[in-house]
């Protein structure tokens, strides 16, 4: 199910919306294991110590490392005294959303309890991350990066690099995860956050060594919780080779707009004098700029970075719309199977359904919410996807959200505005940002069957409702169009002791 953007200027404030997608795996596909165990423990990433959510003793998580089509096994222990999900930003799963890792398609898993997450990266390259779903939990770390690797045979479009390295960049609390919940749960909105952390480090804590000369992949995804980031390394440019799993034209950029909730991959060479130069993410579209660095470090260094560090886009909307504009797919690079990305022309899909959305906030009982197409999400106590797949009455409705906002302001959209789009070389991606007072529509091929989330990536507004659950069925027992439910899938809610049909 990719999404095909086309971005455009003229719905309200910038809002980044997630779909996740899934699949079962394959015999005869690699397996790769991971036994993961959840705990708190204290980090202290801005210099205070919190209470942080670490994966075998770490925080960021460990990254996965995998190759297309390889089976993903992947028990995670739960150590907290409070249930825990995860999630799997991007990876695309076909025909099975019961493991998507959220909480409406999902159990999550009890304290002191575990749960083998069974995935296959199938026909999937490139950048993604995954994280904690419930609660508050983003706030206090349990994420990590996830690389897919192509097959040996399956060339890439660019030469092999001298290495490859995830960044995960986010803004960030000193308060810990708990108290932030519990002002959003007494009805307020958060204060503006204190930092920005680079691999889970504040300002100056990451370093990064080089070798002049020699080109390196830089793996950058934002996996903060509610702002926009803006990346550049000091006297460097960046080439852009990927996007969440889809080549891309090689553009270079100074900087990039990495947005709430999306993965870039980079290449950028060592190119300039032997020193150490400065790795700077900033905030985008606020009033205060929120600014953190990390270093750049040849290994033939000749001194230390000096100076202030480069400054870059801040509140310039324009900008950085014409940055995404400028971002296309190679169609000529392989994907994931030996054949051009071009191959799949999604401008030849006959538009059978138009959704219009849009974000809205306000109070309810006195207490803020955020709502879209002016209807706020409240988890049932049920899974929907369990509901849905047991036949469960009261749980959800069909069409419980409009089609059609109530009212939206700035720039309207009309199906006229298909004209506009490019129906050739638009990126695929998983997360799509709508600038202020602008919109982004998005060509969805619905050919996964299951309980899809869409949400908001400001994680604040995704908390207090704004997001909803797409529902993808047919009539057909096929397993070409749904894998069944996972054998050793938890049940909870209303759907506690039923039973599983195995796989």
């Amino acid at each position: 199910m990719p999404l095909n953007l086309a971005v455009k200027s003229s719905v309200c404030a910038l809002l980044c919306l997630t779909v996740s997608l899934f699949a079962i795996v394959k015999a005869d596909d690699p397996y790769r294991f991971f036994n993961w165990n959840v705990t708190y423990g204290d980090i202290y990433p801005l210099g205070v110590r919190q209470q942080g959510i670490l994966i075998n003793g770490q925080f960021p998580g460990p990254d996965i490392h995998s190759v297309t089509n390889d089976n993903l096994i992947i028990n995670v222990f739960n150590s907290l005294k409070e249930p825990f999900l995860i999630s799997w930003s991007g990876i695309q799963q076909r025909r099975n959303s019961f493991e998507d890792g959220v909480n409406g398609t999902t159990c999550p898993i009890p304290p002191g309890k575990n749960f083998t997450y069974i995935l296959q990266v199938k026909d999937q390259i490139g950048s993604f991350y995954y994280f904690p779903s419930l609660a508050f939990h983003k706030a206090a770390g349990g994420f990590g990066g996830i690389r897919i690797l192509s097959r040996p045979r399956i060339p890439v479009p660019f030469p092999d690099p001298a290495g490859d390295y995830t960044l995960l960049i986010g803004d960030w609390y000193k308060k810990n995860h708990t108290g932030l919940k519990g002002i959003l749960d007494r009805g307020n909105k958060l204060p503006f956050p204190d930092g920005i952390l680079i691999n889970g480090r504040g300002p100056k804590g990451y370093s990064l060594t080089v070798e002049q000369g020699k080109t390196y992949r830089l793996r950058i995804s934002n996996v903060g919780l509610q702002n926009s980031l803006n990346f550049r390394v000091q006297n460097h440019k960046m080439k852009l080779v990927e996007v969440e799993g889809t080549h891309t034209l090689q553009t270079t950029y100074s900087s990039l707009d990495v947005h709430v909730g999306q993965s870039y991959s980079v290449l950028i060479t060592a190119d300039q004098p032997g020193q150490d130069y400065y790795i700077v993410v900033s905030s985008r579209f606020t009033s205060q700029v929120l600014t953190t660095t990390g270093v750049l470090h040849y290994s033939n260094s000749a001194g230390p970075v000096s100076g202030d560090p480069p400054g870059g886009p801040t509140v310039q909307i324009d900008w950085s719309l014409n940055q995404a504009r400028s971002i296309r797919t190679n169609l000529t690079a392989s994907g994931p199977r030996p054949n051009p990305q071009g191959s799949y022309h999604y401008g030849l899909i006959n538009t059978t359904k138009t959704i219009k959305i849009s974000s809205s906030a306000g109070q309810v009982n006195g207490k803020q919410r955020y709502a879209l197409n002016s209807v706020s999400y409240v988890a049932p106590d049920t899974p929907l996807k369990l509901a849905d797949y047991f036949k469960i009455d009261g749980v959800f409705r069909d069409g419980s959200i409009s089609y059609n906002p109530y009212c939206m302001d700035g720039g309207q959209w009309t199906s006229n505005s298909r004209n506009q789009y490019n129906l050739r070389d638009a990126v695929s991606r998983s997360t799509v940002q709508v600038y202020p007072k602008s919109w982004t529509a998005i060509y969805i091929a619905l050919d996964n069957v299951g309980m899809w989330n869409m949400r908001s990536e400001f994680w604040a507004r995704q908390y207090l409702g704004q997001q909803f659950y797409l529902r993808v069925y047919t009539s057909s027992t096929s397993l070409r169009d749904e894998f069944p439910i996972p054998k050793n899938a938890l049940l909870c809610g209303r759907a506690a002791g039923r039973h599983t049909r195995p796989l």
